[in-house]
């Protein structure tokens, strides 16, 4: 690789990390082609780009950014996951890890903080950010959703008594 790609890669990796809240650091030795062929499709089907790079280019891509932090892990062969969305790629990697022991989650950096693999792991656990999303605007309307019915059922209580009270009279008349 010359000069010219190695900036080239450096700039792409920048203009990702940019973007990115997570990057998450993984170590590959002994993972086959297939695997990891599999690896990069479910990262992507999750909007995640996984790379993998020279330590010596990720660390230049990461030097004036919140994720400095990153190069205590860049050790070995080191694949990168950077993405938007913090859980996703946390998640793939923690399933993938599972079936597959030759990947290592080392490490990571969300929003300027370094974490851990523990810390990764743990992130793995957290629902999805739609999920929460979900919850949260559950949350919000369930007042409304309970003035909504206090609301409905005097109109609704008021319509059961007069139908009540026009049962009794026809049952009265009929007798």
């Amino acid at each position: 690789m010359n000069q010219t790609e190695k900036e080239q890669v450096v700039e792409e990796v920048r203009q990702e990390l940019q973007r990115a809240s997570v990057v998450i650091v993984t170590r590959y030795r002994g993972l086959k082609v297939a695997d990891m062929t599999r690896l990069r499709r479910e990262m992507h089907a999750t909007g995640t780009q996984y790379r993998v790079i020279k330590n010596t280019l990720a660390r230049r891509a990461t030097q004036g950014t919140s994720f400095e932090g990153l190069t205590q892990f860049l050790t070995g062969p080191t694949g990168v996951a950077i993405s938007a969305d913090p859980v996703a790629p946390a998640k793939v990697l923690a399933a993938f890890a599972k079936k597959n022991p030759m990947l290592e989650v080392v490490g990571g950096v969300l929003n300027g903080t370094v974490i851990d693999a523990a810390g990764i792991g743990e992130l793995a656990k957290l629902p999805s950010k739609e999920v929460l999303v979900a919850r949260l605007l559950g949350t919000m309307m369930a007042p409304i959703q309970n003035f909504v019915g206090v609301l409905s059922a005097v109109p609704a209580g008021l319509v059961r008594v007069l139908d009540r009270i026009r049962e009794s009279k026809e049952t009265s008349g009929a007798e």
